[in-house]
């Protein structure tokens, strides 16, 4: 019985692997680069953009982006609670965006939702070669 069960859970495991199922549920962020190139007609400038996944009930940790960073973000699906600087904290449904001044503290940036995932549009316009785009606070 015992040899049973210990096949089961493995191909159950198995099979959550193969299909993307995790075990345990995700509060961090999914980030996936999306486009990066120099501006060509501003000398030292470079645009980098991201798309951010949220699962249900993920946040960011609180952050600052690249010092010379200007950064536009349009949310795509769902809906992102976010706080920049001393701002209040402001919920941007799809179809909204919001902007941060280059230095500024994100304090929060999460889903707003605990049940539905959102996506995110992060656009930044920073000085070549000024990395790294993102810095979790210590």
């Amino acid at each position: 019985m015992r040899t049973v069960v210990v096949f089961a859970s493995a191909a159950l495991t198995l099979v959550g692997q193969v299909r993307g199922v995790r075990a345990e549920p995700e509060w961090h962020e999914r980030v996936t680069p999306a486009f990066s190139a120099p501006i060509p007609n501003v000398s030292g400038k470079s645009l980098v953009s991201a798309v951010v996944d949220y699962p249900p009930g993920a946040k960011s940790p609180p952050h600052r982006h690249a010092t010379s960073a200007f950064v536009y973000a349009f949310v795509v699906s769902g809906a992102i609670r976010s706080q920049v600087g001393d701002a209040p904290a402001q919920v941007y449904r799809a179809g909204e965006s919001f902007s941060e001044p280059p230095g500024a503290h994100h304090a929060i940036s999460e889903n707003a939702s605990d049940t539905e995932p959102a996506r995110l549009l992060a656009v930044f316009v920073l000085d070549t070669g000024d990395h790294p785009l993102t810095t979790p606070d210590p």
